[in-house]
């Protein structure tokens, strides 16, 4: 009961849905009163992004908060990763994060921290969504909204000093383009990295509420791509908790080139204790085999940086993270923040001596990989549809052990996830589509008669 419950509400990454019709400003009331009674006493920390809903969302989930008797304390727009780390730093109860991250401007959510920073474990989220679920009262944004609890505003300048402590290389040689997505980095990120003596160039850093992530940022790696002129190129997200770069010949380095090439810096440096990285089941073929040639094990998780971090402190592992550019430094930090990666892939080249262009063709060979994303009303029901499962099957007999396929139900969009590896990539491409059709075919009837 307590799973599906939690299922209900929670995603792989939190509370999403469009604001205003999935996630209204009374859920977010609940959800902040539900947290804070399971908090205890102390101060919770409410971050944001730019979307024009994160106010309205914000406000309403602080006062949840304060009902419950907890002293909510906003950060205003704040990086994930900075949310996460000034949690930790201020002795913080609770940290919130009140973001869609990579998603449209329509979109809003909420993902909670526990007191160490970290995203709260699917136990706790189940007993949350239990309370939010069995309290439908509605609530408004009352007029005038009177303050609620306080405000940090020195909270950025610890966050960006962190920051910029985290590098003992000298990085003034050096210089980027920085797409900050017009979300939740837009200052933040050409701020540090200026700190550092690096030449940068902002773009995607005048947001106006409806363009983030508007053809910008990681999920469009391109953009930055076709303007950084033989600069490294940094593109981050929504809510800045991941990095996909840019090389200078303008190839995407995806969040597998960046755990490859960090992997073995840190193994060089005899810092790579285990000598393991703990990655998803979405890396690529060719990451796998480039760390084991390397002396390095490969742990998969599901996908979701949460269960990255939960393998990471099972095996004591100091690096993870997750082809979309979530990567955990176990030593710095406990859950995805793009500029730390930002700022430690710079260390990297600026130590190396080599260009972010080499690093990457030293680091791995990526096998051709084709994503498709198949748009259905339910898609957890993927799970229970035979003939879906009965295709999968007769793909990976075909492509044996130089191959793979993967078929998965979005945690965060109405979509189901097709993923097809292979050698060559005109043999993905099609794998990948029939299986696709197959799975709108399957799920377009009802499930009386999939069966």
């Amino acid at each position: 009961m307590a799973s599906a419950s939690r299922q209900d509400l929670f995603g792989t990454d939190g509370i999403r849905g469009i604001a205003g019709r999935d996630l209204t400003a009374g859920l977010a009331f609940r959800v902040g009163k539900a947290a804070g009674k399971l908090a205890g006493d102390g101060r919770v920390l409410v971050g944001m992004d730019t979307r024009p809903s994160g106010p309205e969302l914000s406000y309403a989930l602080r006062s949840g908060l304060e009902s419950a008797g907890v002293e909510p304390v906003d950060l205003g727009v704040m990086p994930a990763g900075g949310i996460s780390h000034l949690t930790v730093a201020a002795g913080a109860v609770m940290g919130v994060v009140i973001s869609a991250s990579h998603n449209p401007a329509p979109y809003n959510g909420i993902k909670l921290l526990g007191s160490d920073g970290a995203k709260l474990g699917d136990h706790v989220e189940a007993e949350i969504a239990g309370r939010v679920l069995a309290d439908q009262r509605e609530w408004s944004v009352p007029d005038g909204g009177s303050l609620l609890g306080s405000e940090w505003s020195e909270g950025m300048e610890a966050y960006l000093d962190w920051l910029a402590g985290s590098v003992s290389a000298d990085l003034s040689g050096l210089s980027v383009v920085v797409d900050c997505a017009n979300g939740a980095a837009f200052a933040a990120a050409p701020r540090v990295l200026r700190s550092l003596g690096v030449e940068t160039e902002a773009t995607g850093a005048s947001p106006d509420g409806s363009n983030i992530n508007h053809r910008c940022g990681a999920t469009h790696p391109e953009w930055v791509a076709s303007i950084s002129g033989r600069r490294i190129g940094l593109a981050l997200d929504g809510d800045a908790d991941r990095l996909i770069a840019v090389d200078e010949s303008g190839e995407i380095v995806d969040g597998d080139f960046l755990m490859a090439i960090l992997a073995r810096h840190l193994q060089r440096d005899g810092r790579l204790q285990p000598p393991l990285v703990v990655a998803t089941v979405m890396s690529n073929l060719g990451f796998r085999l480039a760390m084991a040639s390397g002396g390095i094990d490969t742990a998969l998780t599901k996908v979701g940086d949460r269960y990255v971090r939960e393998e990471m402190v099972h095996r004591g592992a100091v690096l993870g993270g997750e082809q979309s550019g979530h990567i955990i430094f176990g030593n710095l930090a406990v859950t995805g923040d793009g500029l730390l990666t930002a700022l430690q892939l710079l260390e990297v080249v600026a130590l190396s001596g080599k260009s972010l262009a080499e690093l990457r063709s030293e680091a791995m060979e990526r096998f051709p990989q084709v994503l498709v994303n198949v748009e259905v009303d339910r898609p957890r029901e993927v799970e229970g549809v035979p003939e879906v499962w009965e295709a999968v099957a007769r793909v990976g007999e075909d492509l044996g052990e130089t191959g793979r396929v993967l078929v998965r139900p979005s945690g965060t969009e109405p979509l189901v996830r097709v993923m097809v590896e292979c050698r060559e990539s005109g043999l993905a491409t099609r794998y990948a589509a029939a299986l696709a059709e197959v799975i709108a075919a399957a799920m377009d009837r009802p499930a009386t008669e999939r069966n």
